[in-house]
């Protein structure tokens, strides 16, 4: 089942919003001041490929304690994030949310976006898990 909601929702604006994801980590990576955010992209931006089975958490979650990208560092970079490229990822996983939402099929696909949407604005100190992983955390 995971696997034909995989499909249908690369079909249905997967494909265009993780390229989106990929795109915003290659503008990220060539700043070189960007490339934290870049490493963060490109993951998201997999997981924005194929959701379904997966699961984005705060890494803290899993590791158990802070780092780098889950303290002060990791807020102040989620701001610079929301206002260089979150904003626009964010907007763009909302208008594929719209789209979905139109038709019934489309319903799941759309809370997906909208998932995706909150982790595009503040994607720092998120990693993603299987969604089986989820009861194992601290």
């Amino acid at each position: 089942m995971r696997f034909i909601g995989n499909v249908l929702w690369f079909v249905l604006g997967g494909f265009w919003m993780g390229l989106g994801w990929w795109l915003a980590g290659l503008v990220a990576l060539i700043t070189i001041v960007g490339i934290p955010w870049a490493r963060a992209c490109f993951v998201i931006g997999a997981f924005s490929f194929w959701p379904f089975g997966k699961e984005a958490v705060k890494r803290n979650y899993i590791t158990g304690r802070h780092d780098v990208g889950t303290g002060a560092l990791g807020f102040i970079g989620n701001v610079i994030w929301f206002v260089f490229a979150g904003w626009w990822l964010a907007l763009g996983h909302v208008t594929a949310a719209l789209a979905n939402f139109i038709t019934i099929i489309g319903i799941p696909f759309g809370i997906q976006h909208l998932k995706l949407a909150l982790i595009a604005l503040a994607p720092v100190g998120q990693t993603v898990v299987p969604s089986n992983q989820r009861f194992g955390l601290r």
